[in-house]
């Protein structure tokens, strides 16, 4: 995409880009982490990584086994 694109043009985005970051609310690290890490802890028995999955509801699972003729 920025091959197709002149300087000016780059240029121009990466001003409207910096122009959104610059508007977002900036919170110290150590509020956020604290508020993720209560999240995670408060949604742990809901993750699949953690919990996984039954084995009935595994969109992965094969439906047939291995056959070599």
């Amino acid at each position: 995409m920025a091959r197709d694109m002149s300087d000016k043009e780059i240029l121009k985005m990466e001003l409207e880009q910096l122009q959104k970051e610059v508007k977002n609310e900036r919170m110290p690290i150590s509020t956020t982490a604290k508020e993720l890490a209560d999240w995670v802890e408060a949604h742990v028995g809901e993750d699949p990584l953690v919990k996984g999955v039954p084995e009935d509801k595994n969109p992965y699972k094969e439906k047939g086994g291995c056959v070599i003729t």
